[in-house]
C-alpha cells in the first residue's frame, strides 16, 4: 500500500515507520524543514524506544521517506494520513487549523481516490467538516475515515505494532477494506478490528483518556482522604486493584496526569459536552481535581518550612510528564518549578531524556545536572517528580551525604516509608500521611 502521514510528530512519526515496517511504501510529510533535514538524516526529535532504529531499517529498505513536499507525496499515494497537533485553545476547545490545512492541501494535489484517515483526535463532526471542504476544492472521489490512535508515550512503537484494538470509523465499505488491509499484518494472531461509524469513533478516544483520566483523578482523591484519616492509600489500592472490574491500571495516587492527550482531550470533551447542552460535571471535577493535586504536594513543601522557601535550593529527580518519554507538555514538573522559583527558591533538576526540552521552558532560571546525584549535591530537600527507573533503588546513603538536611518529597510514592526511616529521613509521600 502506498501512504502518505502528515504530521511528524509523537502520533505520525511513529505511524508512518510502523506502517514501513510492514511493507508499505510510506511518505511521511510536515512543513517544518529543518525537522524533515533531522529525520533525513535519521537524526529523531523525540524519544520514544526503538523508534530510531526501526525509522533507520526502513529507510535504509527505501520503504520509508520524509519530504516537505506534501503535493507529490500524496499524489503518490493510496492512503492519506492525517496526524497533525490538535493543540488546546484558550477556551478549552480543540483548535482544527491544522487538521483542516492538511485537508485542504490533500484535496488540492488528488489525482484519483484517496482514503483520508483522521489519525489525530478530533471531536465529533470533524470528519463531516472535512468531507465538506474537500468537496468545495475537487471533484475526485475519497471517503474519510477515523481511526483514533492510542499510543502511550514510551510504548508507542509496541502499542502500533501489537495493538489492543483498532478503531476504524467509516461510513464506506470500499474504505473500510482498504483500513482492514493496512491493519492485518498486525493482526495475524488475533482480530482486534472495531468497525463503527465515523462519529463513534470520534467520540471513542475523548471517551477512553478521560475515563482514564478520571481513574487517576479519583484516586488522587481518595489518596488525599486516605491520609487525613490514617488510611495507607497504596494498601487501598492493591486492595481495590484486585477487583477485575476496576484493574490495577491508571491507579497510582500521585502529582496528577499531564502529557499531549488526558489533559487536551478532558478539556475538549467539556468543551463538546458544553457546545451541545449536555452535563459534564464529572470532567469538571476530574480536570479540577488533577489541577488540585498539584497544588496538595506543593504545600506539603510549604508546610514543612512554614512558608519560607526563600533561601532554599531543591533538587528536583523527574522533569518528564511520565517515564521513558522526554515531552514535557502540561508535566506536573513544570507548576511545582514554577512556584518554587516564585517564592525564591533555586532548583537544581536532572531527568534522563527531557533536559533539553526543560531548558526550551525554563531557560537559565534553573541549575541543570549531568546526573541524579549532582542534582542534590548541597541541596536542601530531594523532591521526586518522575518515576524513572533509575531512580527507584538509589544508594540511600549517598542522598543522605549530598543533601543539606535529609528530607525527601516523594510525588510518586516510589519509596518506603520505613526504609527512608532507617536511613533517617524525613518523608513525604501521597496519601501515607507525614512519615519521618
Amino acid at each position: 500500500m502506498k501512504i502518505t502521514v502528515i504530521g511528524t510528530g509523537y502520533v505520525g512519526l511513529v505511524a508512518g515507520t510502523c506502517l514501513a515496517d510492514m511493507g508499505n511504501d510510506v511518505i511521511c510529510t510536515d512543513n517544518n524543514r529543518e525537522k524533515i533535514k533531522q529525520l533525513k538524516n535519521a537524526i529523531v526529535p523525540i524519544y520514544e524506544p526503538g523508534l530510531e532504529e526501526l525509522i533507520k531499517v526502513n529507510c535504509s529498505e527505501k520503504r520509508l521517506n520524509f519530504t516537505t513536499d506534501i503535493n507529490s507525496a500524496v499524489k503518490q499515494s493510496d492512503v492519506c494520513f492525517i496526524a497533525v497537533g490538535t493543540p488546546q485553545s484558550e477556551d478549552g476547545s480543540c483548535n482544527l487549523k491544522y487538521v483542516f490545512d492538511a485537508a485542504k492541501s490533500i484535496a488540492k494535489a488528488m489525482n484519483g481516490y484517496k482514503v483520508i484517515v483522521d489519525k489525530s483526535t478530533v471531536p465529533v463532526g470533524t470528519a463531516e467538516k472535512i468531507s465538506r471542504m474537500i468537496k468545495n476544492i475537487t471533484e475526485h472521489p475519497f471517503d474519510v475515515v477515523s481511526n483514533p490512535e492510542f499510543l502511550k508515550q514510551g510504548n508507542a512503537v509496541d502499542d502500533f505494532l501489537s495493538p489492543d484494538r483498532v478503531i476504524i470509523g467509516s461510513n464506506s465499505d470500499r474504505a473500510t477494506a482498504v483500513m482492514q488491509e493496512i491493519y492485518s499484518p498486525f493482526l495475524r494472531t488475533a482480530n482486534r478490528i472495531v468497525l463503527m461509524d465515523v462519529k463513534s469513533a470520534e467520540m471513542t478516544k475523548y471517551t477512553a483518556n478521560s475515563f482514564l483520566a478520571a481513574k487517576i483523578s479519583f484516586m488522587n482523591e481518595i489518596s488525599n482522604i486516605c491520609e487525613k484519616v490514617g488510611a495507607d492509600a497504596e494498601m487501598v489500592r492493591i486492595g481495590i486493584s484486585t477487583d477485575t472490574r476496576i484493574g490495577s491500571k491508571f491507579l497510582f495516587p500521585g502529582i496528577g496526569y499531564g502529557g499531549s492527550c488526558f489533559p487536551k482531550d478532558v478539556s475538549a470533551l467539556i468543551s463538546i459536552a458544553q457546545e451541545n447542552g449536555a452535563d459534564n460535571s464529572i470532567l469538571k471535577a476530574v480536570h479540577q481535581t488533577n489541577k488540585s493535586q498539584r497544588t496538595i504536594f506543593l504545600n506539603k513543601i510549604l508546610d514543612y518550612y512554614q512558608g519560607n522557601i526563600s533561601d532554599k535550593t531543591f533538587g528536583i529527580w523527574g522533569l518528564s510528564f511520565k517515564p521513558k518519554t522526554n515531552d514535557m507538555r502540561e508535566a506536573p514538573s513544570i507548576t511545582v518549578i514554577e512556584e518554587l522559583l516564585k517564592r525564591g527558591a533555586k532548583v537544581k533538576a536532572y531527568d534522563p531524556k527531557a533536559m533539553d526540552s526543560a531548558r526550551e521552558i525554563f531557560g537559565s532560571k534553573i541549575e541543570y545536572a549531568s546526573n541524579s546525584y549532582e542534582a542534590i549535591n548541597g541541596a536542601d530537600a530531594l523532591i521526586l517528580l518522575t518515576e524513572w527507573n533509575e531512580f527507584r533503588r538509589p544508594d540511600m546513603d549517598r542522598v543522605k551525604s549530598l543533601l543539606n538536611s535529609p528530607v525527601i518529597f516523594d510525588g510518586r510514592n516510589q519509596y518506603s516509608a520505613e526504609r527512608t526511616a532507617q536511613y533517617g529521613f524525613k518523608y513525604f509521600c501521597i496519601g501515607r500521611g507525614k512519615k519521618e
